[in-house]
């Protein structure tokens, strides 16, 4: 995921893909600690992902004010 295809999408649609995020990350940490996580850089991959979204969210923010 790229910053301009985030930089594309509305406040509600990013609201959405933070929460899949989140819950994405959750499940990679859960297998992770249970020995069944066949690619551990995933967990970093979605939390750069996850950063992104925020980043994204907080501009938008900004520029509204």
């Amino acid at each position: 995921m790229t910053a301009e295809d985030i930089r594309k999408k509305s406040s509600e649609e990013l609201e959405k893909e933070l929460v899949s995020l989140k819950d994405q990350l959750f499940k990679l940490r859960f297998q992770n600690a249970t020995h069944q996580l066949d690619n551990p850089s995933q967990i970093s991959a979605v939390k750069k992902d996850i950063a992104r979204v925020k980043t994204i969210i907080r501009e938008q923010q900004l520029k509204a004010n």
